[in-house]
């Protein structure tokens, strides 16, 4: 089955909305139009710079997905500092991601969360990005395989196939995050492999064969091509790169190439 990759831009906590503004303007024009025939590309920028770049992408017809980098389970209450799914649905938010390693290991999001957003954020018709990896103590004890498809676990059960099929997974190794080391594409491909084939226990193999699983982890124009070459790689969650607009254009046009 053919699967358009997803291209996604987490600009963590980097970019006010003036820069923002700037990044995906430079983003458009270094990026070639025609690309998109091909490969998807969606920006997560900080909450404050949300409705900045949902006006630049609306107002040009920029070619982008808007995303989020988190959110909350409940539609609304007291939760001083939270962000509702139902206030990113407003902004046309399509993509938002879910227990990414550093909301895991430094916030302390637990799989009890990340299950309940992704409920939520289906609920208003959004996507969740889910992020599923291991640490280098786990890697290096050979319990990669039990966390990431633990995690997969948790964050699909109760779903339906029609539901599981329209969820993106991100597989980012925590040893690789920010650090300049990268998994080697045949490692990537090996653990994507397990969470296709963990999805395919869930729910079916058509259902495992239609859900899009994205590699993160200082992915950049170097080694981009060989990874988004994998059988199993259908994009990448690019964190530091996708501050460059000409690195993070790179990316995606390498992606498309393989395609």
């Amino acid at each position: 089955m053919s699967r358009t990759p997803l291209i996604s831009g987490n600009w963590k906590m980097y970019l006010n909305h003036f820069e923002a503004i700037q990044t995906v303007q430079k983003l458009h024009y270094v990026t070639p139009t025609e690309v998109f025939d091909r490969v998807e590309v969606s920006v997560h920028p900080p909450f404050t710079d949300l409705r900045s770049v949902q006006t630049v992408i609306e107002s040009e017809e920029f070619e982008f997905a808007l995303g989020a980098q988190h959110c909350h389970f409940e539609d609304a209450g007291a939760f001083t500092g939270e962000v509702s799914p139902a206030f990113l649905e407003k902004l046309n938010v399509r993509y938002v991601i879910v227990g990414h390693s550093e909301r895991r290991e430094l916030f302390g999001e637990t799989d009890d969360m990340v299950h309940r957003k992704v409920g939520a954020i289906m609920k208003y018709e959004m996507t969740p990005i889910v992020c599923v990896g291991e640490t280098l103590v786990e890697r290096e004890s050979g319990d990669t395989e039990a966390k990431v498809l633990g995690q997969v676990t948790a964050a699909l059960t109760d779903r339906s196939s029609d539901q599981i099929a329209k969820i993106v997974i991100a597989y980012e190794p925590i040893w690789a995050i920010g650090t300049g080391v990268n998994a080697t594409a045949a490692d990537a491909q090996a653990v994507c492999a397990s969470i296709r084939g963990r999805v395919a226990e869930l729910a079916d193999a058509d259902t495992a064969a239609a859900i899009r699983i994205q590699y993160g982890g200082s992915v950049k124009p170097g080694n981009a091509e060989e990874l988004m070459g994998q059988a199993d790689i259908d994009g990448a969650l690019v964190g530091g790169a996708s501050l460059h607009p000409e690195d993070f254009a790179r990316i995606v046009e390498l992606a498309a190439a393989t395609r």
